[in-house]
């Protein structure tokens, strides 16, 4: 049975971000991961099967994912470089809308393919989960699934556009979600086509 509505505390804000502030984040995202080494293929611990999404990071820390678990780390797997810094205008987003005083300490990027999914999962890799997580879409259009705290709760989806926010707090914080499909060529804003998520997270407790 698919519920009526999304778990407590979750947020769609639809076209939140404006077409000069999209193609603005493009870039810089973008370049902020080039310096750091550029974008990496995780791959699950105990399998070792790799992501189907590419992925990178910005801030302080960033995850990974390898045959030693998943983790938050200070430096590129491959490069051995510091992230980057978030953009300024990342950082005014999570003031704007996470109502926490304290500032993300992880940008997330996942770059989705046409082929790309992110099957039901739980953010459940850091220490604190009082704060919510932020995820911006820009560029193709995404099918989003949630449900609930358990993987076989009932899911409910929403499809997300370039300019979306995705806000998850209260009790949609530890709910499992995930990424059903991409629809390729609903936007050209990303160079080379797809979808880069911005997921926005608090890791420590101070």
């Amino acid at each position: 049975m698919t519920p009526a509505a999304p778990p407590q505390g979750f947020r769609h804000l639809a076209g939140h971000l404006d077409a000069a502030l999209q193609a603005r984040l493009v870039r810089e995202v973008l370049a902020g991961v080039a310096a750091s080494g550029g974008f990496f293929r995780p791959h699950m611990p105990r399998t070792g099967r790799p992501f189907s999404v590419l992925m990178g990071n910005l801030g302080p820390l960033g995850w990974v994912s390898d045959r030693h678990g998943y983790r938050y780390q200070e430096r590129h797997p491959l490069t051995g470089r510091p992230w980057s810094p978030m953009p300024d205008a990342l950082l005014a987003l999570w003031r704007e809308l996470a109502g926490d005083p304290r500032p993300p300490e992880c940008c997330l990027v996942n770059w989705y393919r046409a082929d790309s999914r992110l099957g039901l999962h739980r953010d459940e890799d850091e220490e604190v989960f009082d704060a919510p997580i932020l995820t911006i879409s820009l560029g193709d259009d995404a099918i989003f699934r949630i449900g609930g705290l358990r993987r076989r709760d009932p899911t409910w989806r929403v499809r997300l556009k370039s300019g979306d926010v995705v806000v998850m707090g209260g009790t949609s914080r530890l709910a499992y979600h995930g990424i059903d499909r991409i629809l390729p060529d609903t936007s050209t804003l990303v160079p080379d086509g797809g979808r880069l998520a911005l997921t926005l997270r608090r890791v420590r407790a101070a």
